[in-house]
């Protein structure tokens, strides 16, 4: 009986349409639209209460939303410069002949594209493209690579609340306020570190056992292109840009505001001339591009949860759950699994968070999880499946760079790789973890 009642619920009926629909490639948009009807319809709501009420819901998600157009410009405004090519350029050549160190050494550096100058994926199909000569004389298999470059794109906003982890941990911590668990975001950065430490064991393992065998890639024009970078110079514009980007770094630090940092730095930026005034429109559009689709994508999420939470069945299945996982190993077991679906189908951590925070959320509580536990529950659930999931930046960026000279499959040698790295420490840091937290 209930079995039934738990497949049968409006929950589990509109979360299953969605990941179907994500992992048959419709589009993600849609589908969390089309789960968000079907929940409401099935929950008695009506197609026009339901569709109010999502739209209500999107208000959760506007700073967010907001944050991640603004990041998207200030991305393409300091990937335009010559500062970080340079730079990574001139200290990959140092450790030339050091195929190890090189691989952690573009981990170590992508990091800083989450937080301190916050370009997200814009520096990789700059830079990586014109390095791929230097990869193949040393003979290191790509998937390191995009091991390394997933290791920078996602273990920092998992644990480091500056950048795309601010956003990260605020939506963390809304979420749960949200839904009746209070929280701020110190108690959420000390316990998301064990994301990152399982995340930088994945990486270890991945550059020192899994992909440390040499492999051989063919040369190409493209690959011995190595000169692009090596005759760059730094210009005035660029010293302005570093300015604006330590600008948005100290604004939001200092107020707690990503938005308000972003756009100091771009004003800083357009002070400085590294964007001329009659390109404004044009780093605003391609910024819009590289992040708008994601910042929907969490706004309807929001709405989606909040569509969820209105069709009162999320009580009704807290409880039948947490009667039948087997207490609470049973159900981190279960909350990982879900929401390591949910992501592989968004493709998104961020737009995860709010899909699953309002069933998570009272089943922890139900489950007597502390609010440590909790926060490490939800936060790797969100986080599992970023890594692997094809329709993620952080593995659609690396393929877009090691894929320059058609030498790099996305599923193969992006996806399958890093969903191997990752989501397996993970999910064992995550069970174990909330376990001993308690």
């Amino acid at each position: 009986m209930g079995v039934s009642l738990v497949v049968f619920n409006p929950v589990v009926i509109a979360v299953f349409v969605m990941c179907l629909l994500c992992l048959l490639r419709f589009n993600v948009l849609l589908s969390i639209i089309a789960a968000s009807l079907v929940a409401g319809l099935v929950s008695g709501l009506g197609v026009m209460e339901t569709m109010s009420v999502m739209i209500a819901g999107m208000r959760g998600n506007l700073e967010t939303a907001l944050s991640y157009i603004l990041l998207g410009a200030l991305a393409v405004a300091i990937s335009r410069g010559n500062l970080t090519k340079i730079l990574i350029f001139k200290m990959a050549k140092l450790i030339d002949g050091r195929a190890i160190f090189l691989c952690f050494f573009i981990a170590f550096i992508a990091c800083f594209s989450q937080n301190l100058i916050p370009v997200h994926i814009a520096f990789i199909p700059i830079l990586i493209p014109p390095l791929l000569g230097l990869l193949n004389r040393l003979k290191i298999d790509r998937r390191a690579i995009a091991c390394a470059l997933t290791f920078g794109l996602e273990a920092p906003y998992v644990c480091i609340p500056v950048g795309f982890g601010l956003i990260f941990h605020t939506i963390l911590r809304d979420q749960m306020i949200q839904n009746g668990i209070m929280v701020n975001l110190s108690d959420i950065a000390s316990v998301m570190w064990i994301g990152g430490v399982s995340m930088f064991v994945g990486l270890v393992i991945a550059i020192l056992i899994l992909y440390a065998k040499p492999r051989v890639y063919r040369d190409t024009i493209l690959a011995s292109q190595e000169h692009k970078l090596e005759n760059l110079k730094l210009g005035v514009s660029d010293y302005f840009m570093l300015l604006g980007a330590f600008c948005a770094f100290g604004v939001q630090i200092i107020t707690g505001s990503l938005p308000l940092g972003a756009f100091v730095g771009l004003v800083v930026m357009l002070a400085g001339k590294v964007i001329k005034w009659g390109e404004m429109d044009m780093v605003i559009d391609e910024g819009m591009k590289m992040m708008a689709f994601i910042a929907f994508v969490m706004l309807i999420a929001a709405g989606f949860g909040e569509v969820l939470k209105e069709s009162g069945a999320i009580q009704e299945l807290v409880e039948i759950t947490a009667a039948s996982v087997g207490g609470k190993l049973g159900g981190a077991i279960l909350m990982l699994v879900i929401g390591l679906l949910i992501t592989l189908g968004i493709g998104t951590s961020f737009g995860t968070i709010p899909v699953i925070a309002a069933f998570y959320c009272p089943l922890c509580v139900a489950l007597g999880f502390d609010k440590s536990a909790t926060i490490l529950l939800l936060g790797i659930a969100g986080a599992l499946g970023d890594a692997g999931s094809p329709a993620s930046s952080s593995t659609m960026g690396p393929t877009a760079g090691l894929n320059a000279d058609g030498q790099h499959n996305h599923i193969w040698d992006t996806c399958v790789p890093t969903f191997i790295a990752y989501n397996i420490p993970l999910f064992v840091f995550g069970v174990v973890g909330a376990m001993l937290l308690g």
